[in-house]
């Protein structure tokens, strides 16, 4: 435990739950990190995650009830109050003006109907769940960015992955970013069946276990650098998909089928370009680079045939799994080239038919 770090006033058994674990000196000779806390890795790390975990909740509910709900709420009655005001004949002018000398129909204006209603408040709730993703993922990605830059890694020539390894033990700023990443996508998990069903649910349930346990095991093996590498292209596209989807709740659909095609091409630079270059040095330069006595437990190293083997399948897997992904946003794309807007292809039932009765 890290007691050092710990305030006098908590108990010992609670100390694992606020601060992270194993503390041990820092290295001789470090590439990166060189004034940094370094620490090992054990069971205790997962007392940091619950309480991750239980922020995470926290906060996620308080932005959505407290300021995401009420801003939607607020914006998408001003625009139906606004496209419900009256003019000359009775209608509604579509811009709120009124022309100049012109009597006015002062009769009372349309209430909302049911439909309208209930379509306001799903959207209020998807605009404010997409919120979140988007406030977490622009937080977590400028943080792996700040990790990223401190390591001797690159995007395009990803090499330095395996140089040295095993790269243990972790530098802080480093184990707090796989204990906060790992915290999210249990969350993820968590909450996941409590939204609104959609049509990938599976797929999604089956990218988060998938997700969930490479990071646990890349943890544990001292692979983080590459996990590091691939969480960080991973959290971009993660940032702009919820943008989007929010734009098109409060009705700004140019600004949304605009911020969906950039996230279209960022989808398939990072996701099929830059993921399959460090595929590819998972598979290959692995290999190459790391020592013949690659397994040595007493030290931190876990390479093997099967570690490397179940590494590199389950990263194809969750490429498979964004293909199928990109298929669907490829879709999205069709509709938006023939005019027809950008759709949330993920919308539960509700939303569909909501969208179709307005």
């Amino acid at each position: 435990m890290n007691t050092a770090q710990a305030p006098e006033w908590l108990p010992s058994f609670l100390v694992p739950f606020f601060t992270l674990s194993y503390p041990t000196d820092r290295p001789i000779h470090t590439d990166s990190f060189h004034d940094a806390a370094y620490f090992s890795t054990g069971l205790l790390d997962g007392c940091l995650i619950i309480s991750y975990i239980a922020i995470m909740a926290i906060l996620r509910d308080f932005t959505r009830v407290y300021v995401l709900e009420p801003f939607a709420r607020w914006k998408l009655t001003r625009d139906w109050q606004t496209s419900r005001q009256p003019t000359v004949d009775g209608t509604a002018i579509p811009n709120g003006s009124i022309p100049n000398g012109c009597a006015v129909h002062t009769g009372s204006s349309p209430s909302m109907s049911k439909i309208q209603a209930r379509k306001m408040y799903r959207y209020t709730l998807r605009f404010a769940e997409q919120g979140w993703s988007a406030i977490y993922y622009s937080i977590q990605f400028s943080y792996g960015v700040y990790v990223h830059c401190q390591l001797p890694t690159s995007l395009l020539n990803p090499t330095e992955l395996w140089s040295n390894y095993p790269q243990f033990p972790l530098a802080g700023p480093l184990k707090l970013y796989y204990i906060t990443q790992t915290a999210f996508y249990l969350h993820q998990i968590f909450i996941l069946n409590a939204e609104a069903r959609r049509k990938d649910h599976a797929q999604m349930m089956t990218h988060h276990v998938i997700t969930v346990f490479l990071l646990v095991a890349s943890y544990f093996t001292n692979y983080t650098r590459i996990g590091c590498l691939i969480a960080v292209m991973m959290d971009w596209c993660d940032i702009l998909l919820p943008i989007a989807k929010m734009l098109r709740y409060v009705g700004l659909y140019t600004l949304c089928d605009m911020t969906f095609a950039f996230f279209l091409l960022s989808w398939l630079v990072t996701r099929h370009v830059l993921f399959v270059i460090a595929i590819k040095s998972a598979w290959f330069d692995s290999v190459r680079l790391v020592p013949e006595n690659g397994w040595a437990p007493e030290r931190g190293a876990y390479f093997s045939d099967f570690t490397h083997k179940s590494f590199v399948s389950l990263l194809v897997f969750l490429e498979v799994l964004q293909v199928v992904w990109f298929w669907m946003i490829c879709r999205v794309a069709w509709r938006v080239l023939t005019g027809q807007g950008a759709s949330d292809h993920r919308s539960d039932e509700d939303d569909i038919v909501e969208d179709k009765d307005d």
